[in-house]
């Protein structure tokens, strides 16, 4: 078994708006291994953004933390000082956000962006030079697979294409992940064969580097081929967690199952079904399961009691109250 890099325990994260508290994140709980390939799905809007923002302590300010702890190499992440957080941030995990556009400055060249992380995450020890500080920068954006990485240094972000902005952001992870790469749907905002691309750098460098990855989407088969483990998560919750090759061959969870009627299939055989409903809003979400009201095989103890997380077997693990039994 590998050795636990981040463990994700009964996290919860509500916030403060104009209208109440938003309940969003009710008890999430994830593990990720050292070198191991872990994915996150669900619609949009379930909370997966929130819960990797959790994850490197980059929530929104009017986020409140309740309960719940995040345990990174033996560490409490909820609990560090901001030095110990930026030297994390610095030498050991990263994340891929998922617009290029958003995550990079419109103002810099993308090599007074680049240099800037370099230099604060490549050379901890000494003051690096600004020739060797240029030749690391070249290097990662040849590790991201960029033609002529000189003239895309002397670039600003609104000179290149939505999938070398994509690639710069990555080149950018590159500098300080050393042991944890998150990678928020790294190709929502590009063409499929642009997306495509992406997904086949960036699962090249994560075997090349060793390291763990945390991928996050909301399109089924941009996971499949990449990750060993899969996490489905709704409204908030996870409701369901398996080696990727079971979850795909037995989905047990109703929301997994419909998830999967819903993705067009090449080889036809009528068309995918949509799932009846939409979120709960998180300012009047009720306190049982969260899929209740979307659920035909919903009881009543459902709308009351949110189910815990039942294991049936073969690393496959599942929050619904019908497998309490198995």
């Amino acid at each position: 078994m590998a050795e636990q890099l981040l463990e994700v325990n009964d996290l919860c994260v509500n916030y403060k708006v104009y209208e109440g508290l938003l309940r969003v994140l009710n008890g999430v709980s994830l593990s990720v291994g050292s070198k191991e390939k872990v994915g996150i799905i669900g619609e949009s809007g379930c909370g997966k953004t929130t819960t990797m923002k959790a994850v490197m302590r980059i929530l929104a300010t009017n986020a409140i933390v309740p309960s719940g702890t995040i345990a990174y190499k033996s560490n409490d992440l909820l609990k560090l000082g901001r030095q110990e957080l930026m030297r994390l941030h610095r030498t050991s995990m990263s994340m891929i956000f998922q617009d290029p556009t958003a995550a990079l400055n419109p103002v810099f060249k993308v090599g007074e962006q680049l240099k800037d992380i370099v230099r604060y995450s490549e050379f901890t020890s000494n003051a690096p030079t600004k020739q060797e500080v240029k030749t690391k920068a070249v290097e990662l954006l040849k590790s991201a697979a960029l033609p002529e990485p000189e003239r895309i240094l002397d670039s600003y972000p609104f000179q290149l294409s939505g999938g070398m902005r994509q690639r710069v952001c990555i080149a950018m992870s590159l500098a300080s992940a050393k042991d944890l790469l998150i990678a928020d749907e790294p190709g929502t905002s590009l063409d499929v064969t642009i997306e495509d691309q992406i997904m086949r750098l960036l699962k090249q460098i994560v075997e090349d580097r060793g390291l763990s990855v945390i991928l996050i989407s909301h399109s089924i088969g941009a996971v499949k081929g990449f990750v060993t483990k899969l996490y489905v998560m709704y409204a908030g919750t996870m409701i369901e967690e398996a080696p990727t090759d079971e979850l795909f061959s037995n989905p047990v969870h109703p929301y997994t199952q419909n998830l999967l009627k819903a993705v067009p299939k090449l080889t036809g055989g009528g068309v995918p079904e949509g799932i009846a409903g939409r979120i709960p809003s998180y300012l009047t979400i009720g306190d049982g399961c969260r899929f209740a009201s979307r659920c035909r095989s919903a009881k009543e103890s459902c709308h009351v009691h949110a189910p815990p997380a039942f294991d049936i077997g073969n690393g496959h693990r599942v929050a619904c109250f019908h497998y309490g039994d198995i």
